[in-house]
C-alpha cells in the first residue's frame, strides 16, 4: 500500500473527507430486479445487479433488496473516491468505510442549527434518546452483512478478490447452529469491524401523553391512522399498504399483507378508530374500489407514503416537545394488550404477526413509569413497628425497662 492511498483511508476513517454523492438508487429499468445501482455516468453497475437479480431468484423482500442497494452504493462510493475496483477490494478499505460511517453525519438527520443540540438527547418528556448525528452501530452491521453477501455470491462464480473484505467471526457458524429453545443463549464475540448493538426495550406511549398527543390532531384522517396504529399494532408499511376493500366493517377489522410472510392478515381495530375512519372517508372524495385506503389531502390525491405519515408525527412532535416515532404506536398497543390481561401471551403474538414467541415477550417487562410508580409507593410506606424477639419474655421485659 503507498503513502498516498494509505493517507486516503485514514482521511475516510477519521471522517475528515466529504464523500463526492455519485451514483444513486432507482428503480429497476428492467424486470428481472425492483432495484438497480447506477453509476456516476447513469449507468447500471452490473456488478451489484446480477447479485440483485440473484436475490430476487432466491425470493427475498424488495424491501430488503432496496435496503442492500443503499448499503452498496456506499461501499461503491468507498471504492470510487479510493481509485480501487471492486473486485481488488480489501478488508483495509472496508476498515475505512467503517470509519467513515462511524465519524461522518447522516444526511437524514438534517436538521435547522436551532435544533443540533438535540442530537442524541434524552427527551424529558418521553424518555427516549434523539438519534445521533451519525449512523447508528445497527446500520454498519447491516452495510457489512450486504457486503459480505455481495462478495460471496461472486465467490461462488469465481469472481471477485481470493479472500472476501469484510471480515467474518469464526464463531459464526456456532452462533447461528440449533439449539434447545430451554438453554440459555450463549455469547459470541463479534467479527472484527462489527459494532456493538445494544438491545433496548421498547418505549410504549403512556396513557396521560397519548391523549395529550391525540388532542392535538386536528384532522380526521390523521386521527383515524393513529388510532388504528395504536389499537392493531400493525406495523407502518403494513396498515399504509391496505386499500379499502381491506377494511371489514362488521368483525372491525383491516386486513393487511405481513411485513415478513407477505401473507394478507387481518388486524383487529377498536370502534373508535372505524369511527374516525368512517369520519375520514366522508369527508375524503369518493374513493375507486382497491384504491389505497390513505390518501394525501391535498392535490393531486395519491397514496400516503410512509414519508408523509411520519411527517404527521413529526408535527405532533414539535407541538408537544416530544419525540415519538411511528414503531412507538406498535410498541403501546403490545404493551396495552400484555398489561390488561385479557389476551394470552401466543395471542398477542398472532395479532402483532411475530414469528417467535420470544419476540412478544419483550413486551412483559414493566413499563419505567410503572416501576416509578411503584417505587413510590414502596418508600411511602410506613416502616413496621418494632416487635419483640420471641426469645424474650414480654413480662421480663417490662419489669427490665418499663416498656
Amino acid at each position: 500500500m503507498d503513502a498516498g492511498a494509505a493517507n486516503k483511508r485514514y482521511a475516510l476513517a477519521d471522517g475528515a473527507v466529504d464523500l463526492p454523492r455519485i451514483g444513486s438508487v432507482i428503480a429497476s429499468r428492467s424486470t428481472g430486479a425492483p432495484y438497480e445501482v447506477a453509476g456516476a455516468d447513469g449507468g447500471r453497475v452490473d456488478a451489484i445487479d446480477m447479485w440483485v437479480r440473484d436475490l430476487m431468484l432466491c425470493d427475498r423482500s424488495p424491501r430488503t433488496v432496496r435496503a442492500y442497494c443503499y448499503s452498496l452504493l456506499t461501499w461503491f462510493r468507498i471504492l470510487w473516491y479510493l481509485d480501487v475496483r471492486w473486485d481488488a477490494a480489501t478488508e483495509s478499505d472496508v476498515a475505512a468505510m467503517v470509519g467513515w460511517l462511524r465519524s461522518s453525519t447522516n444526511p437524514q438527520r438534517a436538521r435547522s442549527a436551532s435544533s443540533t443540540s438535540d442530537f442524541g438527547a434524552v427527551n424529558a418528556k418521553t424518555g427516549k434518546p434523539s438519534l445521533g448525528r451519525g449512523y447508528s452501530p445497527s446500520t454498519i452491521n447491516v452495510a457489512l452483512a450486504a457486503i459480505y453477501q455481495f462478495y460471496s455470491f461472486h465467490e461462488h462464480f469465481g469472481r471477485g478478490p481470493l479472500i472476501n473484505p469484510v471480515p467474518q467471526s469464526p464463531q459464526r457458524r456456532r452462533a447461528l447452529a440449533h439449539r434447545s429453545p430451554i438453554e440459555s443463549q450463549l455469547r459470541h464475540r463479534r467479527a472484527r469491524l462489527r459494532q456493538k448493538s445494544v438491545d433496548t426495550q421498547p418505549r410504549s406511549i403512556p396513557d396521560e401523553l397519548w391523549s395529550e398527543l391525540f388532542a392535538v390532531l386536528r384532522c380526521p384522517r390523521d386521527r383515524a391512522l393513529l388510532l388504528c396504529y395504536v389499537t392493531s399494532g400493525a406495523r407502518a408499511s403494513e396498515l399504509l399498504g391496505s386499500t379499502t376493500d381491506d377494511v371489514d366493517w362488521a368483525h372491525q377489522r383491516i386486513w393487511v399483507i405481513s411485513k415478513g410472510t407477505r401473507l394478507r392478515r387481518p388486524v383487529p381495530v377498536s370502534p373508535e378508530a372505524l369511527m374516525w375512519l368512517a369520519a375520514y372517508l366522508d369527508t375524503a372524495a369518493d374513493p375507486k374500489p382497491s384504491a389505497p385506503l390513505w390518501r394525501t389531502l391535498r392535490k393531486p390525491e395519491r397514496a400516503l407514503s410512509y414519508s408523509a405519515a411520519r411527517r404527521v408525527l413529526q408535527r405532533v412532535n414539535t407541538v408537544l416537545g416530544t419525540n415519538w416515532t411511528l414503531h412507538d404506536l406498535r410498541h403501546t398497543a403490545a404493551v396495552r394488550m400484555v398489561s390488561d390481561g385479557t389476551l394470552t401471551l401466543p395471542e398477542i403474538q398472532t395479532v402483532l404477526g411475530h414469528a417467535d414467541l420470544r419476540t412478544t415477550s419483550r413486551y412483559t417487562v414493566p413499563r419505567l413509569e410503572e416501576m416509578v410508580e411503584s417505587m413510590a409507593a414502596f418508600y411511602a410506606r410506613p416502616a413496621p413497628p418494632a416487635r419483640l424477639h420471641s426469645d424474650y419474655d414480654p413480662t421480663d421485659f417490662s419489669v427490665v425497662f418499663g416498656a
